[in-house]
């Protein structure tokens, strides 16, 4: 059993909803419709998927996704930003009804989740300073390596054995790769190169290619059919009739299906 996984099943424990959510499951849905509002989670720290900006409002790629399913489903939408390594076991004790936060699906989470989607598609990279040396996966051993706590890339790096420091998002992961308190650090290319690109910082980066590329998906809580499919119903139409795209190219530049 990794360690990710441990903590998932933990979370269940320590929320008591191992069987509670298989059994109120079909009625969230109905539920929904009758408040009116979706509440959606992510971390407000990856942009430019998810951020805060200087209205202190939160927006980006993620929201606007989540905004917009939610006005197909006939409901308002209210955003909430948790920290990363929680934003599993506060879905499973209600505290939001789905995350939409770039969440990598991953089998390991398959089983205590649900996935909507994928709504956009990754891979892995590393990045470092200019003139670092580090060019490849061998050029990690023995450096320090950078990573938001709780992605899926942790437990990736734990597993080949690095040395890692682990932070709460993205831009405090470019502030320390910056500042040389780590050699190099690992995250989504996408949102790394956009957010880089943006604030002027110089990077060289390479593949990970240990690794395929990866779906980011809608997580809902497990036993939810009805939900899940109007939610994919809502996204399915977004991408056919071009919304999608023009919230891509707005938010990331380019169409990322």
């Amino acid at each position: 059993m990794t360690v990710r996984r441990t903590i998932l099943k933990s979370a269940i424990a320590a929320a008591g909803l191992a069987t509670f959510g298989m059994n109120v499951a079909a009625e969230e849905l109905d539920t929904l419709k009758e408040k009116g509002v979706i509440r959606i989670a992510m971390s407000g720290a990856y942009p430019p998927f998810n951020f805060v900006n200087d209205e202190n409002q939160v927006v980006g790629f993620d929201p606007a996704i989540g905004a917009e399913i939610a006005e197909r489903m006939g409901l308002e939408v209210e955003i909430v930003t948790t920290a990363w390594d929680g934003i599993i076991g506060g879905l499973l004790a209600n505290k939001y009804d789905a995350i939409v936060g770039s969440m990598t699906i991953t089998d390991e989470r398959d089983e205590v989740v649900d996935f909507v989607g994928p709504y956009y598609s990754d891979k892995r990279a590393i990045f470092t300073k200019p003139g670092s040396g580090i060019t490849s996966l061998d050029g990690l051993e023995g450096a320090k390596v950078g990573l938001t706590l709780g992605e899926t890339h942790e437990d990736w790096a734990r597993e080949r054995g690095y040395s890692i420091n682990t932070y709460k998002g993205l831009p405090e992961l470019l502030l320390e790769l910056e500042n040389g308190r780590v050699d190099a650090i690992v995250n989504d290319s996408i949102a790394a190169i956009l957010a880089m690109t943006e604030k002027g910082q110089e990077f060289e980066m390479f593949g990970d290619p240990t690794t395929e590329p990866f779906g980011a998906g809608i997580a809902i809580r497990e036993g939810n059919p009805e939900l899940a499919a109007e939610m994919q119903k809502a996204l399915d139409s977004m991408m056919d009739d071009g919304t999608y795209l023009a919230i891509a190219e707005e938010w990331i530049g380019a169409d990322i299906r």
